[in-house]
Order: structure tokens, then sequence, then C-alpha cells
């Protein structure tokens, strides 16, 4: 998939105020601090269009970006920042359920993953609550750049068997770098698969 155009439409933080095009869309979620920003810019080739910190939780609302004038990227909030208050991840947590629960428009989540890092409770939950409410959703294995060869693969492979403890079978992963750009052909024909899959579904 060739990436044409990028445009923002609207940051909110109601579901019900979301985009009313029938389109399909993609919604990227993760941890706070995992590179969901950087990596969304690397996906279009665009340096700002997704906003970057050093400050982790610098997304706080459903932010929508129309792709191609053909589906929508939804960036939205990290989960798991303990320097937001509680009130405030409160108020996360009710919007974000609502709008997994609501739109219908949602054909996949991707989920992203520090590939540094061990399986957290806190993603493997997430990945529950998907399931429970038959959200389709892929992993996606972020800055496979920090680590050597050897070491990403054992890392990748020990997150899947323990996945394997909570799903009989895995779902569909990716290994990315939002540096060397690694993963982003397999990521974009997969959404490019995904629409033609989906087309109908939205005439």
């Amino acid at each position: 998939m060739k990436i044409k155009s990028a445009d923002f439409v609207m940051s909110n933080s109601n579901v019900t105020k979301a985009p009313k095009d029938r389109i399909p869309e993609y919604a990227f979620i993760g941890r706070s601090n995992v590179g969901k920003s950087s990596l969304i810019n690397m996906l279009m080739e665009r340096k700002d269009l997704a906003k970057t910190s050093g400050k982790p939780g610098k997304t706080q609302l459903i932010n929508h970006f129309k792709i191609n004038n053909e589906w929508f990227l939804v960036d939205l909030p990290g989960y798991g920042y303990a320097q937001i208050s509680k009130k405030k991840r409160v108020i996360f947590q009710y919007f974000i359920e609502n709008y997994f629960k609501e739109r219908e428009q949602l054909v996949c989540t991707f989920i992203l993953i520090d590939s540094r890092h061990d399986p957290q409770k806190i993603d493997l939950d997430f990945m529950q609550f998907l399931g429970e409410n038959q959200i389709p959703f892929c992993i996606v294995f972020t800055k496979a750049d920090k680590l050597s060869s050897s070491k990403l693969n054992k890392q990748i492979t020990n997150y899947k068997k323990k996945l394997l403890n909570y799903w009989e079978t895995l779902p569909k992963s990716f290994i990315t770098s939002s540096t060397s750009g690694l993963g982003r052909k397999e990521f974009l024909d997969y959404i490019n698969e995904v629409n033609l899959t989906v087309a109908n579904n939205f005439k």
C-alpha cells in the first residue's frame, strides 16, 4: 500500500462524535511510552502526524486520521501511566471502553508491545477484554532495533509462549522499528488485505 494522503480529522473523548464515514477503521493502543506516535509517523512516512513526546501520556483523546481517503487510523490514549491522575485514568478507561464496544467501523486493533519487555499483566488483561468482546486484534512488537537479533527472537518466542497459556491460537503479530522502518511494508500490506476483505461491509 502506498500512502498518498494522511489527514488529521478530529480529536474527541466521545465515540458518538467520531467521524460518520462508513470506511474501515484501525485503532492503535498500548502502554504509555511504547513508541506509538513514532510508529504511526513511520508507517505514514510523516514526521509529525502523531505528536511524539518525551513525556509519556501525551495522547489523551481519540484521534482520527483519514488515510488515502479510504480508511481511518485511530490513535488512542496509552494505558498504564502512573503519573496520570486517578480521575483521568478512570475517564480514559470509560471512553476507551465505549470506543471499542460501540465503534462499528472498527475492523482491527493493534496492541503495541515494547519488544524489550516480558509480558505485562495490563497488556494481557487488555487482550482478554478485546477477546471477550470479540474485537479482532494484532500484536505489534515495537523498538526491535533496541535488541540484538538473537535477543529479539528470544523475547518474541517467550512472549508467544506466555500467550499460549491464555489463547488457543495466537493473534497475528508484527515486529517493527520506527527508527529503521522494519515491518512497514508487511504492516501496510496487511491493512490493505483487510480492507479488501471487509469492503462489502461498508457499501
